[in-house]
């Protein structure tokens, strides 16, 4: 893919910086600094990063169908964890123009400003905040609504997140979010394990554990949110061979940041290896190799005054019995 044309810098920009900090030591799965790292690291081929920006891309689209689907105003919204402002640059008209600020965070500073000179920040008021989406650094009562594309899964302390979230939103606003879950790469970690026991008889974590579509809704109940609504889509890409894969998610900024994981680059052996594993056991037509991405898609609410409510136990003036029966006859 050429680069993109890099047209005059925006006006409609001013930072806010904050510290890269976790909320509590104890939830330390992954090391938020080494992701720091990666995300700013994925930067320095511009044209490269811009290229794998396929699957981002695409959740972005998915996640703004559903705020399209909100028929109310929505002055002033957070992406959360918005890496290089996948959301701003695809928001259509009918969004945009009723916008007075959309505010993107991210605690990568390169990836968050890699594409502030390209035309769409002249399209949106758009406010860049260099923060650690684990502690959002806003008030509370702040957003009509929050919205985070593809990054809450490097999250350690997700139950403290999705509190915070539930803090600094309006009440009766939305929180619209997406996240890589379940079985995502698992034919590369299938294929890396095996790799592993056969070359080196032990296995380092080289994918991230991920949250399961049973655990969400009861973490964001946890949280206060209301009003759920979460579903699963797989995205399916095909890659030429295990190391093309691995560079694109390096490239993305998606390597492994698990804290227990083996410091230094894969052998060449097990990287081997593994491509062979992973052709033999899930090889697809033409040589290609799919890789799956779960997505998890989450909707709630902030409990507002006039949100509808479930009517109080016992109300019900139909016994569910008789509508079973009824739909048996």
């Amino acid at each position: 893919m050429p680069p993109l044309p890099i047209p005059r810098p925006s006006g409609a920009l001013r930072t806010l910086d904050t510290a890269i900090a976790s909320p509590n030591p104890a939830y330390q799965v992954f090391n938020r600094r080494t992701k720091c790292l990666q995300r700013s690291r994925s930067t320095q081929n511009p044209a490269h990063s811009r290229a794998t920006d396929y699957l981002k891309s695409e959740i972005s689209l998915r996640l703004i169908d559903r705020v399209q689907d909100i028929q109310r105003p929505l002055p002033h919204i957070l992406d959360l964890g918005a890496g290089a402002c996948h959301i701003a640059r695809q928001l259509p008209l009918g969004i945009s123009s009723r916008l007075e600020k959309l505010t993107c965070v991210d605690m990568s500073r390169e990836l968050l400003y890699r594409d502030a000179e390209l035309e769409f920040n002249d399209n949106l008021p758009i406010e860049r905040v260099v923060a650690d989406e684990e502690v959002p650094p806003f008030a509370e009562n702040t957003f009509d609504a929050v919205i985070s594309s593809l990054s809450m899964h490097w999250i350690n302390d997700l139950p403290y997140t999705l509190s915070s979230i539930n803090r600094i939103l309006k009440p009766d606003a939305p929180f619209i979010a997406a996240i890589l879950g379940g079985d995502t790469l698992f034919e590369l970690r299938t294929s890396l394990q095996l790799a592993e026991l056969e070359r080196r008889g032990g296995v380092s974590p080289r994918v991230s554990p991920l949250a399961d579509v049973r655990d969400v809704g009861g973490l964001m109940q946890r949280a206060g949110l209301k009003l759920l609504t979460i579903d699963v889509d797989d995205v399916v890409v095909e890659f030429p061979d295990v190391f093309a894969l691995m560079a694109d998610l390096n490239a993305m900024g998606e390597g492994n940041a698990v804290s227990a994981r083996e410091v230094g680059p894969i052998g060449r052996d097990v990287l081997m290896a593994a491509e062979g594993v992973y052709r033999e056991l899930y090889g697809g037509e033409e040589g290609r190799l799919p890789a799956t991405f779960r997505v998890i898609y989450m909707i709630g609410w902030k409990e507002g005054e006039n949100q509808p409510k479930p009517l109080p136990r016992g109300s019900g003036e139909i016994p569910l019995k008789d509508i079973l029966e009824g739909e048996k006859e």
